[in-house]
C-alpha cells in the first residue's frame, strides 16, 4: 500500500511538472479547439515529463491490480 501511496504522489508531481501546451487564457475556455492540429512532436524535457507519467501510470495500474489480486486471495 505504501508503494501505491508514492507512485500516486508522484505521478501528481510529474503532471504538474509537465510544461502548458499553450499560453494563451482563451484556449482553456475554447477547449484549446484552435489547436487541434497544430501539434509538434514534443522534445527535451517535455518528452521525458511525458515518458515519466507514461511509466508511473503503468506502474500504478500495475499496483493497483496487485492490490487487488492480494485482497481477494
Amino acid at each position: 500500500m505504501v508503494i501505491f501511496w508514492i507512485i500516486s504522489i508522484l505521478i501528481i508531481i510529474a503532471v504538474l511538472m509537465q510544461p502548458a501546451k499553450t499560453n494563451d487564457a482563451m484556449s482553456s475556455l475554447t477547449g484549446g479547439a484552435d489547436d487541434l492540429f497544430a501539434k509538434s512532436k514534443p522534445r527535451g524535457f517535455e518528452a521525458f515529463m511525458q515518458r515519466v507519467t507514461t511509466v508511473l501510470g503503468i506502474l500504478f495500474f500495475v499496483d493497483a491490480l496487485a492490490l487487488v489480486w492480494i485482497s481477494s486471495h
